[in-house]
């Protein structure tokens, strides 16, 4: 059985998950190990246990599969500095990255030596990489690019655990602010609940209760019986009394939550009727 070898450009925390998750996996050799500080790069490979640290691209060996696990804004540069290590070959290689934001083509210089070039996204927190890979199995990964470099993605990454699904290359921006609408901006509105129940003099251990009792309730909704079904308030109701009040005190208190307050109102009401926060006319 051939067994595809695999390089690693960028020695921090995404890339040390995914050489974790390779340790010992049928099928797939970790081989060299590039990073900009040499000794990050000896660290990855002692820590792992398997590669090889390099400290040029010119030194990196031909490899089925390039993971470019640099910072995102890194991306196109180092697919830059690889194009010009290299010629095409007879048999062309598979590059990946894992930015949520941009496309397979932030890689397009590599385009110039024949190469196939994917994306795959993991929907996980990398804050920890031994945590990471304990939590890998069963993560979703949106992956997208060119369908031979796709299939070698999806295959690799669901050898290792992970449940891979499309994603179109040009709607990338929008999936990754998705992400960010569903998950960082539940945060800072339950900020702005827990300053506006202050505000209005609610004791902080009864504020506590009432986001876990909320959010928990909503979550909880939405997942069972989607977000139409799982809506409730004044909006909802169409109690436009309520909504417009309601609007105008929460600006006087904090201007720009007043104007989310009245916009997610509006979206919430056209959720109520049509199931959708985005009328066919916009």
């Amino acid at each position: 059985m051939h067994s595809s070898t695999v390089n690693i450009i960028g020695a921090g925390r995404v890339g040390q998950t995914i050489a974790r998750l390779l340790q010992g996996k049928d099928g797939y050799i970790l081989q060299d190990v590039l990073n900009a500080r040499m000794q990050s790069a000896q660290d990855f490979v002692e820590l792992i246990g398997q590669g090889r640290a390099v400290d040029n691209f010119a030194e990196l060996r031909a490899a089925d599969v390039w993971m470019l696990t640099v910072p995102d804004t890194q991306i196109h540069r180092v697919a830059e500095q690889i194009a010009k290590a290299y010629s095409a070959s007879p048999t062309p290689s598979v590059a990946l990255h894992c930015s949520g934001f941009f496309p397979a083509d932030q890689m397009a210089p590599l385009r110039s030596l024949n190469w196939r070039l994917a994306s795959v996204h993991p929907v996980l927190s990398f804050a920890d990489p031994l945590t990471a890979a304990r939590q890998f199995n069963g993560v979703l990964c949106g992956v997208e690019g060119d369908p031979e470099a796709t299939e070698v993605a999806t295959t690799m990454f669901e050898a290792l655990g992970a449940k891979c699904f499309p994603i179109k290359s040009e709607g990338k921006s929008l999936y990754h602010a998705a992400a960010v609408i569903s998950n960082n901006f539940t945060v800072v509105l339950q900020a702005i609940a827990r300053e506006a129940w202050d505000a209005a003099g609610v004791p902080d251990d009864v504020a506590q209760q009432l986001k876990e009792t909320l959010l928990r309730g909503t979550c909880d909704n939405v997942c069972a019986q989607g977000p139409k079904a799982a809506l409730t308030g004044p909006a909802a109701r169409g109690d436009d009394f309520v909504v417009e009040t309601q609007g105008r005190d929460v600006g006087d208190w904090h201007p720009v939550a007043g104007r989310i307050y009245s916009d997610l109102s509006a979206l919430a009401k056209s959720l109520s009727k049509s199931g959708k926060t985005r009328s066919a006319g916009d």
